[in-house]
């Protein structure tokens, strides 16, 4: 274990679940918001490539601002940089209600015209800001979690980032149904507010942040060289970070990521980088992983609205494929979704073999706190 760990608090269970909750409605009410407009640009274009250029979008400006992020949840304490990031957020997605209102939702769905551009934008800086949530969260485990119970935090970590997109991906298609974009704008950005009043109002027993001497302090804002020497420095880390880039190849196809394998890294991480280095690393992490969906969205994308779809609607691939995928309307998408599950199995077992597994298996081993801590 890190010897510059932190001392958990008495009430850090007790916080870490106050604090996980309050995320969950955070990243709920960003996904409803996100999922909602994706559903709704499709429902007035029906254009499956207009939908993966926004989610990819999402995706490549997480890819590109990580490791800004990871840099200042090392150099400020955890809750200020959760609550700043809520704020900014918040009031982004306010200024954005208010063009849609002012614009017009008929305006705004015209993808010839400029102003679904401008309000699709705003609304990814939104949600790109409040994935320094993400970032910051992660140390919080450290913070708040003993070592032992790091894989449940982890996994209830990543069961509330799973089901936010589950929950959202649902309510945002009854709220666009039956409500329309502007309710929908309304209940996400008012959610989002709760989130944030909350925040402001709990307490996170955070020891103050004291550099000594070859301590490894961030330099400038976007410590991409702090972030890569702290990766190198754990035997095996930088092959876990690839898996899971490659896993969020596999994850581009559905615009999710996998949660298992988010917990898994992030256990890792915990156990073996320093508690000061945290939020580089996991930066760094996100960074690739995050590049990787766009990837394999735009590809999909055009391949989905060009070749597949039009394919499962001839004669030849609906008899050929109907045992399979049945004789629905979307059985284009569900033909790539089985492909793209088929892959991720192939590449979670050969991830298995390599020599690096083993590597990284044994220095979480060795990182492991003494038994009495």
């Amino acid at each position: 274990m890190s010897e510059d760990a932190p001392t958990i608090p008495g009430n850090g269970i007790r916080t870490f679940v106050a604090l996980l909750v309050n995320t969950a409605v955070a990243n709920v009410s960003t996904s409803f918001m996100w999922f909602g407009l994706t559903f709704w640009i499709y429902i007035e274009t029906r254009n499956v490539l207009s939908t993966a250029l926004i989610g990819a979008a999402l995706m490549l400006f997480v890819a590109l601002t990580s490791m800004f992020f990871g840099t200042l949840v090392d150099r400020y304490r955890k809750k200020p940089v959760m609550a700043w990031g809520t704020g900014i957020a918040l009031v982004i997605f306010v200024a954005d209600a208010v063009f849609f209102f002012a614009v017009g939702a008929d305006a705004i769905a015209d993808l010839s015209r400029p102003w679904f551009w401008i309000f699709a934008v705003v609304m990814l800086a939104g949600a790109v800001i409040e994935q320094l949530r993400s970032i910051a969260m992660s140390t919080a485990v450290t913070l708040l979690v003993p070592d032992a119970r790091h894989a449940n935090a982890n996994g209830a970590v990543g069961a509330v980032e799973g089901l936010s997109m589950l929950v959202t991906s649902v309510l945002s298609g009854l709220a666009i149904g039956f409500l329309g974009m502007g309710w929908t704008l309304v209940i996400g950005i008012s959610a989002v507010a709760i989130a944030f009043c909350h925040l402001l109002l709990l307490r996170i027993d955070e020891p103050r942040i004291v550099r000594t001497e070859g301590d490894a302090a961030p330099t400038g804002w976007v410590d991409l060289r702090g972030g890569w020497r702290a990766v190198r420095a754990a035997d095996g880390l930088l092959f876990l970070i690839f898996f899971s880039m490659l896993n969020n190849f596999i994850g581009g196809v559905y615009m999710a990521l996998i949660p298992a394998v988010e917990a898994a890294e992030q256990t890792v991480i915990q156990r073996v980088v320093p508690y000061r280095q945290q939020g580089r690393v996991f930066g760094f992490a996100r960074m690739f992983e995050a590049a990787a969906a766009p990837v394999t969205s735009l590809m999909i994308g055009p391949l989905a609205e060009f070749l597949v779809i039009p394919y499962m609607r001839t004669d030849a691939g609906q008899a050929k494929w109907a045992w399979l995928l049945g004789e629905g309307d979307s059985r284009g998408i569900a033909l790539i979704f089985v492909v793209g599950g088929f892959l991720a199995v192939v590449l979670a077992l050969g991830a298995m073999l390599m020599p690096q597994y083993r590597s990284i298996v044994r220095q979480y081993a060795r990182a492991a706190p003494p038994a009495h801590s």
